[in-house]
Parts: C-alpha cells; sequence; structure tokens
C-alpha cells in the first residue's frame, strides 16, 4: 500500500499517540485530532493497572521494543491482597510485578502527559479541541470506547493508608467485576468495576467504600469522583477499510476484567504500519498474534466467570494460594490455547459483553 501525505489521528489516548510517535519517528506527517483541551482530560490523576501476567515479556519492557519511552511513572507491585466473597484475605506474593500502577491525566509523570511529549518531540501536531465526526481515509480512530460492556467508578484521594494493593471480588459491590483499592506516596484510588446493574453505579460505589474502609479503617481527604468504561469487541483491521481503529474505539480491551492499556499501545503499534507499505496480510497476521487471538481467549475467560459466579471466585482465589508462583498461574489463565479458539464462536449466542446490560456511560464519562 501506498502512505498518503498526512496521517490523521482521531484521539489522543495511549492508542493514537502511540500510533503517531511512532508513524512521525517513520517519517510520515501526523496530525492528531483530540476534542477535549489536553491529554487524559476525562482522568483525575488516578491510578490504573498496566497489568503485567496476561505475557512472560516485562510489559515495561514490551513498551520500550514498540519504540516508546516508559518516561512515565510506573509502580512495581509485587504483592496483591484480594479479599473473596466470604470475606477471606488471600495475601499473594511473586518476584516478578502482578502489574505497574501508573497514573493518568494531563498532569506532570503521568502516562499521558509522557506520551503527549515524545509525540511532541517526534513532529506529531496535535489539535486540542478538534472533534473529528467523520474521519477521513488512510486515518487512525483512536477516540475511545462508545458504548459500555464494563463501567468503573471511583475515588481518588489523599490518604495514610501505606503503599499496597488490595481487590474484592463480590458481587455485592461489583457484579461480576472487581473492586479496588491501590495506594502509594499517600495519594490513593479506589474503585469498583461493574459488568452488570450499571445504573446502580452509586450504590455498589458506597458498598466499596464502607467494606474497605471497614477493613483497612481509612479515611478519605479531598475525595474527587471519577468514571470510565470498557468497550470489548472483535474488530480486526480490513485492507479494504479507510480507518483503522484501535485501542478502545477497536473494543481491544481484556473481556475478563478490563485491562486494556497494554493492548491499545499494541494496536497504536500496529495502526502506525496502516497504508504505509506494509502488506495487509502480514498486519492482518501480526494483529491477530498479538491482539485477536488473546482477545478471543478472554471472552472465553469471561463466559466462566460469569457462569462461576460465587464459587468460581472462591475457586480461584484458592487455586491462586496454593500456586508457587500466583502470577504464573495468572498467566496460564489469560493464555490463548486451541479449546479456547475452537469454543469462541459458539459464544456468539450468549449475550456479548460487548453490549454490556444498559450500554450507558457513567456520568463523569458522559461530561
Amino acid at each position: 500500500m501506498r502512505a498518503s501525505e498526512v496521517l490523521t489521528v482521531v484521539g489522543a489516548g495511549p492508542a493514537g499517540l502511540t500510533a503517531a510517535i511512532l508513524a512521525a519517528r517513520a517519517g510520515r506527517k501526523v496530525i492528531v485530532h483530540e476534542r477535549r483541551p489536553d491529554v487524559g482530560g476525562k482522568y483525575r490523576d488516578d491510578f490504573q493497572a498496566l497489568e503485567n501476567w496476561s505475557s512472560d515479556v516485562d510489559t515495561l519492557a514490551e513498551i520500550r521494543a514498540l519504540g516508546i519511552e516508559t518516561a512515565f511513572e510506573a509502580i512495581p507491585f509485587h504483592r496483591q491482597v484480594c479479599i473473596g466473597p466470604d470475606g477471606r484475605e488471600h495475601d499473594f506474593r511473586s518476584g516478578q510485578p502482578f502489574f505497574y500502577a501508573v497514573r493518568r491525566g494531563p498532569g506532570p509523570g503521568t502516562l499521558d502527559c509522557a506520551l503527549k511529549e515524545q509525540a511532541l518531540g517526534a513532529g506529531v501536531e496535535i489539535r486540542f479541541g478538534s472533534a473529528v465526526r467523520h474521519p477521513p481515509g488512510d486515518s487512525v480512530v483512536a477516540w475511545g470506547a462508545r458504548r459500555a460492556a464494563a463501567v468503573g467508578v471511583g475515588y481518588v484521594f489523599e490518604t495514610d493508608l501505606p503503599d499496597g494493593s488490595f481487590a474484592v471480588l463480590n458481587d455485592d459491590v461489583a457484579p461480576r467485576g472487581y473492586a479496588y483499592l491501590v495506594s502509594h506516596g499517600g495519594r490513593a484510588t479506589l474503585a469498583t468495576c461493574l459488568w452488570r446493574d450499571f445504573r446502580n453505579e452509586a450504590q455498589y460505589l458506597a458498598r466499596t467504600v464502607a467494606l474497605l474502609q471497614g477493613r483497612l479503617g481509612f479515611t478519605m481527604r479531598r475525595p474527587l469522583r471519577f468514571g470510565s468504561v470498557v468497550s470489548v469487541q472483535i474488530r480486526p483491521p480490513s485492507a479494504a477499510g479507510p480507518v483503522f481503529w484501535a485501542g478502545e474505539a477497536a473494543g481491544a480491551q481484556d473481556a475478563l476484567w478490563g485491562f486494556g492499556i497494554r493492548y491499545a499501545m499494541l494496536s497504536g503499534q500496529l495502526a502506525a504500519t496502516f497504508n504505509a507499505g506494509v502488506d495487509s496480510r502480514q498486519l492482518l497476521r501480526r494483529w491477530e498474534e498479538r491482539i485477536g487471538r488473546p482477545l478471543r481467549a478472554s471472552f472465553v475467560n469471561r463466559f466462566a466467570y460469569e457462569l462461576a459466579g460465587r464459587n468460581g471466585y472462591r475457586w480461584l482465589l484458592w487455586r491462586l494460594s496454593r500456586s508457587r508462583d500466583p502470577r504464573r498461574y495468572l498467566g496460564r489463565v489469560y493464555a490463548s490455547s486451541w479449546w479456547k479458539q475452537a469454543v469462541f464462536p459458539f459464544l456468539q449466542l450468549w449475550p456479548s459483553p460487548s453490549r454490556g446490560s444498559s450500554g450507558e456511560l457513567p456520568r463523569e464519562e458522559r461530561d
């Protein structure tokens, strides 16, 4: 394929900026359109997890291998405390980090700000306050989720809690999802991630706060509420299509628990080669290996998670507690396999997580 003179990127999130950085370094002129006044505009400096269990390759090393500098704060967490539906605590530890906590927002040290600085340094033009409803041909669409398969609502606040990470598997606080608390350096993020009953988000968030405060005994100083969504679907690139859908816009997020930053940056790297001389069959093979197969496996994992419910949560925590390395065991749960690929087509008969229960966005996301 012959590259056009200008690559248009719609959306300045991790997927869009990764595509922009790599395309600009390859010699293309790149213009990024972002409807908000700055990068990370919908975030409140909250912690998000850059998961580190779905591959044997460390996620920071993988990002650097893409050609992106990891010039953002990434805090490794080797310990994860999980609270099951019966209230029992499970304390998991690993020699390698379970995840890296990264901050999201426009401020210094955040993932978003670091990617913006790299994009500007590569010569990318970013037009803030510019909404593109109908992307032109030969463009990358990375404008985020439009419908919700899952909803996350929570608070960012100041705290005296020591550094730590807690997760809760309990439908009373997070139906078919999970709740979490991550604290570091006097700041914390607490949230519940719902895969069902979105309209009662405030009720589940209040229950999450009460459960974790009762367990850990903390107060929230200067709390700021936030909301986010997960959109999951299988949307492979098409040589015949006028645009390359990347990141959340393509639904490229884990269907089990909604971790999407790793997928976003991988899809951004592939998007950078769109209409740039790379054979379309080769591009599709790369997408299939790095995104397609893992995504389909995550749909099978989501089906099993939904089906098993509370007993499944208890079984998973029991298996993790018996494992020599819980991180590696979690990696095996996430891994693609021939049988997951075989089962996936039959899941079309089951209500897809890409539709969620209502399709509505949390109020913070709508603002």
